[in-house]
């Protein structure tokens, strides 16, 4: 029963924590579709490789929501065409690089000047080499059917044909204005009707990664993990774990990562900073609206080994 108790106990404080910025991401991500016409904002966004992932890394800045709150506003820009670099650097990069989580990693290690600099410039190379990879893979294979469809209707024709965005050939519904699909905002009932269930189906995801994470830190003790916290490789990889598994939103995981600092190497440290916000076990299930499941594979095994890469090189050299 106290297991019980103490699963309970996790499942709530994860799920509080999360809730407040989903929901402000799914507003956000209304906004926007209701605000600005699909292809005023598509058409001014960079189509370079280098450049798509930058400028969607950088959005982080105007945009303060956690990991769980990108979800939905990626999920828009990659629905309303915006370039896969844009989608992914967002979503991968902006759980750090923006005001709230940089202001409370200053507040939480003011004397670690060094993590100041290593974490954000850590999440953008981790965000970058993520967009470039999965930019790699064709979109049929990367993203999940409902959101392929949805891009491919925010396509014009002159880049995909009336097969290929599913608008009326071949008895799959009836065909949807170029014109309209573009340019026409939502009416506010459509709006409201729209994100309400977008929230209710994240939120669905939400709560069984919550439980997941919630059942797993019960019955694996961080003690386990803070036992290898000085040896340099072994620490690194027992912080990654850690970071999967308490799936703390980006907000606060400096707060968590300062009770046990001084226990652990620079690099585990810089490690469990870096992995959380891109790969838990919270957001297994939020990124199944994005990706295919082979895709999330990928993207989890690569943003592991570069987190691992970037741990050891800071260990090697001890900041």
């Amino acid at each position: 029963m106290t297991r019980l108790a103490t699963a309970w106990a996790i499942f709530q404080g994860l799920l509080i924590e999360a809730l407040p910025f989903l929901l402000l991401g799914v507003t956000i991500a209304g906004l926007a579709r209701w605000m600005v016409p699909q292809s005023a904002w598509v058409r001014r966004l960079p189509r370079n490789p280098l450049l798509a992932p930058i400028v969607g890394a950088l959005l982080g800045f105007a945009l303060p929501a956690c990991e769980c709150g990108n979800v939905p506003v990626a999920r828009r820009l990659l629905a309303s065409g915006a370039p896969l670099g844009t989608g992914f650097g967002f979503l991968f990069a902006a759980p750090v690089l923006n005001p709230i989580v940089l202001a409370s990693t200053w507040a939480a290690f003011p004397d670690k000047t060094w993590l100041l600099w290593a974490r954000p410039a850590g999440a953008f190379a981790i965000a970058l080499a993520l967009s470039a990879l999965l930019g790699l893979i064709p979109e049929s294979r990367l993203l999940q059917a409902a959101l392929l469809e949805e891009r491919r209707l925010s396509q014009p024709l002159s880049s995909l044909g009336l097969l290929e965005r599913r608008t009326g050939m071949v008895g799959v519904g009836p065909a949807r204005p170029e014109r309209q699909s573009q340019t026409t905002a939502l009416a506010p009932h459509e709006l409201l009707s729209h994100s309400i269930r977008e929230f209710l189906s994240l939120l669905t995801l939400l709560v069984l990664g919550s439980a997941l994470a919630a059942v797993v830190q019960t019955w694996l003790p961080r003690s386990w993990l803070l036992a290898l916290g000085s040896a340099p490789t072994l620490s690194v990889l027992a912080l990654m774990l850690l970071a999967l598994v308490v799936s703390v939103c980006s907000s606060v995981d400096a707060f968590l990562a300062l009770g046990f600092a001084a226990q652990v190497t620079p690099g585990a440290l810089l490690a469990f900073l870096l992995l959380g916000p891109v790969v838990d076990l919270k957001l297994a299930g939020l990124f199944t609206v994005l990706l295919t499941p082979r895709a999330i594979a990928i993207t989890s095994l690569a943003a592991s080994l570069m987190v691992l890469l970037i741990g050891q090189w800071v260990n090697l050299i001890q900041i």
